[in-house]
């Protein structure tokens, strides 16, 4: 199978998600805490003050780990919300203990809609220090492969032109590490990926 051309796209996907869920829990556990130990090491997440990071499901990497260490550095914490009437966009929602949670259509956690709708409880994408952001697949060049609804390109599209935008830091098993992946057009870049064995960053050319 070529792993570069966007007709393999749905194949590998299936491929790179059957990985993930072939480890067991102790391997998911162990993975989770690896990873967490090398996001404490990255710049973007020791500076930030405003983070966004997700709850896992499917057996996604766990980036939870890392909340009572941020909270130790009083970093407030967001979450992605499901944007209501709005096709595959996001809001990022202040969380915590207390915050009133559902699972949304895709049995995600996510702060609940008369907490989420109240502005004083967001932050606009473009505010946020740092996004930890879940990935199906990720390449050597920090390339990232997501579940295929452009949730996270539309939310982030502004930062295709100047202005302020935060680090994006992609989080995923080590094995689901390609060679490469096919690039399209409305794909948002990493700033790195975190993996429970290393970090990989693009490399600047020019």
């Amino acid at each position: 199978m070529s792993l570069t051309s966007p007709n393999d796209k749905p194949a590998l996907r299936r491929e790179l998600k059957r990985r993930r869920r072939a480890l067991s829990a102790e391997q998911q556990r162990q993975a989770a805490l690896a990873l967490c130990q090398r996001l404490k090491q990255l710049p973007e997440i020791r500076r930030a003050k405003r983070i966004s990071l997700y709850l896992p499901v499917n057996s996604e990497i766990d980036p939870t780990p890392l909340i009572p260490w941020l909270r130790k550095r009083r970093v407030a914490i967001y979450l992605p919300v499901l944007r209501p009437f709005s096709a595959n966009s996001l809001w990022f929602v202040a969380y915590d203990a207390n915050t009133p949670m559902i699972h949304n259509r895709f049995g995600i956690a996510e702060p609940c809609p008369r907490f989420a709708v109240q502005r004083r409880h967001r932050l606009p994408a473009w505010a946020l220090d740092t996004l930890i952001v879940p990935l199906v697949g990720f390449d050597r060049q920090a390339n990232r492969m997501g579940m295929g609804g452009g949730f996270y390109d539309r939310s982030l599209s502004f930062m295709r032109h100047p202005g302020p935008a935060p680090a994006l830091i992609g989080v995923a098993h080590a094995c689901q590490q390609v060679a490469s992946l096919p690039v399209e057009p409305w794909d948002i870049p990493l700033t790195a990926v975190a993996s429970d064995t290393g970090v990989v960053r693009p490399i600047k050319t020019g």
